[in-house]
């Protein structure tokens, strides 16, 4: 009786141990923008500066980092993916054209995730897929030092939306080292 106990004790830990290993990749709460009362800020609440307000072009300038500018046109990735896909390698044609136009300058591989995924997972993510980016700029020719990696993974991500818009998230850009 004394055996059958303890095998049925060491079979329900093996189980419990089994099925825990199984679990689905966390997903990201969507809420998780709230402040920390638990509450969701209402976007009406918030003051807009004038010269910020929607309508004033703003919207429309260039995307610019901490870095410098966007200097070249993203690469786009499929979801979940690294690899460059085949429908971007011209722009990778093109970062080369402006690191060879401009001699004098370095670039920042700037990684993107859209926000499904744990944070952790998609820095790496980004990491792999501005490494993919440097990898193939490497051969055809571009100098590695010229070239700096970063992954932001999802902390730019857009929460909801459509696939669509998710897309736009997976991307590698190119970003002008001024300094």
């Amino acid at each position: 009786m004394k055996h059958l106990k303890k095998f049925l004790s060491v079979a329900l830990a093996g189980s419990v141990l089994l099925l825990a290993a199984c679990s689905k990749k966390p997903v990201r709460d969507p809420n998780a923008g709230a402040n920390q009362m638990g509450n969701t800020i209402d976007p009406n609440s918030v003051a807009i500066p004038q010269d910020q307000a929607p309508g004033t072009g703003l919207e429309n300038r260039p995307a610019e980092t901490p870095f410098g500018k966007s200097v070249v046109e993203p690469v786009y990735f499929d979801f979940d993916r690294a690899a460059v896909p085949e429908r971007e390698r011209a722009k990778l044609e093109a970062a080369v054209k402006w690191l060879k136009d401009n001699a004098d300058k370095r670039m920042v591989l700037e990684g993107h995730c859209d926000w499904r995924g744990t944070a952790e997972y998609n820095l790496g993510l980004g990491d792999r897929r501005a490494n993919a980016v440097r990898r193939f700029l490497e051969h055809l020719g571009v100098d590695s030092k010229r070239l700096e990696i970063l992954s932001k993974g999802s902390t730019e991500a857009k929460q909801g939306g459509t696939d669509a818009e998710w897309a736009k998230d997976r991307r590698v850009d190119f970003i002008e080292l001024t300094k």
